[in-house]
């Protein structure tokens, strides 16, 4: 006989699941408290820091994330060592979003890990689709950037301002645009 999953396990499983769900929305309602407690910190290192270990999955000691941030959950973001997240970011985070370390996000940078269906009655049910996201070690985000579901960034990348990341993209490269695309490659 078949366990029924709950939505968290279906979502954290990367399967489609109601978004609507009692225990996701309480699980999001403790992610916003926490993002406001952050977000309304005086300029204090040390307790932003605490702060950022409760709400995230995982983050390094070496980290400082400028406020405002806002996530849906935090606890399915992973961030590694020496991290830098300028100000007004937004991680949609019901699928894993796994940042490598000494990476650089931007300003008002965007990073979704969910979807949803694109016929309308599923949506009219809530449906969300999770997919993750991972961006390696050494990765430079500019100002503006957005990171759709299910992309994977290499090592040393740099993504230019305003750019749209639909798809993955390999190790050593400038990319660029709406959608982006590579520019150059990086030399070591």
């Amino acid at each position: 006989m078949e366990i029924e999953r709950t939505e968290r396990e279906k979502m954290t499983n990367g399967e489609p699941f109601f978004t609507n769900d009692p225990q996701l929305m309480e699980d999001k309602k403790n992610a916003r408290i926490l993002c406001t407690r952050f977000n309304d910190s005086p300029e204090d290192e040390s307790l932003r820091s605490s702060i950022l270990k409760e709400l995230l999955g995982q983050c390094k000691d070496k980290i400082l994330v400028k406020p405002p941030f806002h996530c849906d959950y935090g606890y399915n973001i992973f961030v590694g060592e020496d991290f830098f997240m300028n100000f007004d970011c937004v991680f949609l985070d019901a699928a894993p979003i796994r940042i490598g370390a000494h990476c650089m996000i931007g300003p008002k940078t965007c990073i979704y890990a969910i979807g949803h269906p694109l016929d309308a009655k599923s949506r009219r049910k809530k449906i969300g689709i999770p997919k993750p996201v991972t961006i390696g070690d050494n990765v430079w985000i500019g100002g503006g950037v957005t990171i759709l579901p299910g992309v994977s960034i290499g090592d040393n990348t740099v993504i230019a301002a305003a750019s749209v990341v639909t798809g993955s993209f390999p190790d050593h490269v400038l990319i660029a645009g709406n959608p982006a695309r590579i520019i150059k490659q990086i030399e070591e």
